[in-house]
């Protein structure tokens, strides 16, 4: 049952934040796994520099942004988030598989 405030409309009864800023939704819905973690190596669009990019993670966007941080202080390079994508500077591919199965998540190398 959603409660209403003066301030910020209807909130969210679990998480206590206004409906359309609801964290439990966004939690619940991020967490179902659709496959393997994908990651590829991009350049279109970067001028010809190589990035790597991990899609498919079964995280929430604050968790995204934890693993993204570790991600790129293990490998020593830039990086950011991309919508629901982790983009690492370079071509890191076999290092990030390898983290990322030392951590538990079933991930897998795409493209050529």
């Amino acid at each position: 049952m959603a409660v209403y405030s003066t301030d910020m409309g209807r909130l969210c009864s679990t998480c206590n934040q206004a409906v359309n800023a609801c964290i439990c939704k966004a939690t619940a819905q991020s967490v179902i796994p659709s496959g393997p973690i994908r990651i590829r190596r991009e350049s279109k669009g970067r001028g010809g520099k190589p990035v790597t990019l991990i899609s498919g993670l079964p995280l929430a966007s604050e968790a995204k942004a934890v693993l993204a941080k570790t991600l790129r202080k293990q490998l020593g390079v830039g990086g950011s988030l991309d919508g629901d994508d982790i983009l690492l500077q370079g071509d890191h591919r076999p290092s990030v598989l390898k983290l990322l199965q030392k951590a538990g998540y079933e991930a897998k190398i795409s493209g050529g």
